[in-house]
């Protein structure tokens, strides 16, 4: 019998680490390794880093350390750094964190078992060298898919330089329970990580805009979509292993579809998943506010278990800043485009995220961006102080704020956001919503979410019934429920069991 080796994965950053997490898990398990929910009882924890902004690479560190930690009172023998972080900093992280005992960059996905196993058996693996991914592929985005098949792209399966397996007579047979099929050349294996009924689907990988405080092209590369044909195949495989909700996920998810010939691929791709037979809600998330299609528009408000959900990344209204920022648009145009989309879904969720502070920003640009998010009416609302990211423009630029000045706006401009998003969950009083049941906490009972929440970003629905007992509900569920109260942008809800759902 083979030796018992288990593997921990520790997941930060955004959902599309999480599919990258997941895609790692089924590599590891198609080749024997046993997943363990806690990294001290495991051989090997590895940490899938975030890489995006300074407190993200902070909590990475953290991870790192707590991790390692484990190797001195418990079964854990290796720390490996995977992700982000580890791809953007590489050699660099390893040097500055010598307690890490692998970093791994995204080339060495498709060997990850081989470079556990080489760490685990007291053998070295070469820390990742970072390079610019961008120039990795062609700059016209219709030349990219074929010249993609020879490059690392997470959550999109092997490449064909990689990973001869794909070929029909070698794709693998024997998979443990819960692994994802191979079912296309670039379909990736994937293992689910929680029994959670919400999952993401990696829609494309890298990004095109080049915003001057953003990095995430540099390591991420440039934008390459995944084939209809794939997303609809994991997406039949998640429906299986009980997903009720999919949410699409990339670095701009208005996007797809232009390097395959298509730009409108999207609203095509999305009335097929939705007939996906076991889905009940597909949500989309990261929508560029500058690429939004009236047909794109028309299809997230009106297709039935598609929801009206719109991530729109404005970042800030005030036109010297967005100009700035490399981005477009102004306070007036987003809100016109925010009412369009009402004028078609009237309770459609809305979302943003806001940096403050960016250099050059003046009070007038600040007051601009204080009276778009006053009238924009979002229901989750993310603010950021402006801070400087290695390798981009905005790093270079003159006419810093102090630090006391960004801090400054960044606690008004937070406390703002948190009084109006209570005031449009307080809007929502007496709407019935439709809501995805997810978990039992021991003190506020049954919990989910709407059609306007995301996971973890967006606020929940606690549930109650009329007479203020609990519901008998299960996850998976999904249930109508009539809006009662609020708590801050959390709501609570009675379940209207004669309309309770499928």
């Amino acid at each position: 019998m083979p030796e018992r080796r288990t593997v921990a994965l520790v997941t930060l950053g955004c959902a599309r680490n999480e599919v990258d997490s997941e895609e790692l898990a089924g590599r590891l398990a198609a080749d024997g390794w046993e997943l363990v929910e806690n990294a001290e009882e495991a051989d090997v924890a590895v940490v899938n880093t975030c890489g995006f902004v300074e407190a993200a690479k902070k909590d990475s560190v953290d991870a790192l350390l707590e991790a390692n930690d484990l190797k001195d009172h418990g079964r854990t023998q290796a720390v490996v750094a995977v992700g982000c972080m580890a791809e953007r900093y590489g050699k660099e992280l390893a040097e500055a964190l010598p307690e890490a005992d692998g970093v791994l960059g995204f080339d060495d996905y498709a060997d990850i078992s081989n470079r556990l196993q080489t760490i685990l058996n007291g053998g070295s693996v070469e820390a990742h060298t970072p390079r610019d991914r961008r120039k990795l592929l062609p700059l016209s985005p219709v030349e990219r898919q074929e010249a993609a098949a020879a490059v690392a792209l997470p959550g999109h399966g092997d490449s064909a330089a990689e990973a001869p397996a794909t070929a029909p007579e070698n794709v693998p047979t024997d998979l443990p329970e819960g692994v994802a099929p191979v079912s296309g050349p670039r379909a990736p294996l994937r293992r689910r990580l929680d029994a959670s009924p919400v999952a993401s689907v990696k829609l494309a990988s890298g990004c095109d805009r080049r915003c001057s405080f953003c990095a995430i092209p540099s390591f991420r590369g440039s934008f390459v979509s995944r084939r209809p044909s794939d997303v609809l195949n994991e997406t039949r495989w998640l429906a299986e292993q009980g997903v009720k909700e999919v949410m699409l996920v990339s670095e701009n998810n208005t996007s797809y579809g232009k390097d395959l010939g298509d730009i409108r691929l999207l609203e095509s791709l999305l009335p097929d998943l939705a007939a996906v037979d076991g889905i009940e809600r597909v949500r989309v998330s990261y929508l560029q506010p500058a690429e939004m299609r009236p047909g794109l528009i028309d299809v997230l408000t009106s297709t039935d278990k598609v929801v009206p959900y719109f991530d729109l990344s404005f970042q800030h209204s005030a036109p010297d800043v967005l100009r700035a920022m490399r981005r477009f648009g102004d306070t007036d145009r987003f809100l016109e485009l925010l009412e369009t989309i009402r004028s078609k879904a009237p309770t459609a969720g809305a979302r943003s995220n806001f940096i403050v502070g960016f250099p050059g920003e003046t009070e007038a640009d600040f007051a601009e961006l204080e009276r778009f998010i006053t009238h924009a009416r979002l229901d989750a609302i993310g603010v950021f102080g402006y801070s400087d990211e290695d390798g981009t423009e905005a790093a270079t630029y003159e006419h810093k704020l102090d630090q006391e000045v960004v801090d400054e706006r960044l606690a008004h401009l937070s406390r703002l956001a948190e009084e109006l998003t209570a005031q449009r969950a307080e809007e929502r009083i007496g709407e019935t919503l439709e809501v995805l049941v997810e978990t039992l906490d021991e003190e506020d009972g049954w919990i989910g979410r709407a059609a306007h929440q995301a996971p973890e970003t967006d606020g929940q629905v606690f549930l109650t019934t009329a007479d203020g007992t609990s519901p008998d509900l299960a996850p998976g569920r999904m249930v109508s429920a009539k809006v009662v109260g609020t708590e801050g942008v959390d709501l609570v809800a009675e379940c209207l069991f004669e309309e309770a759902g499928r």
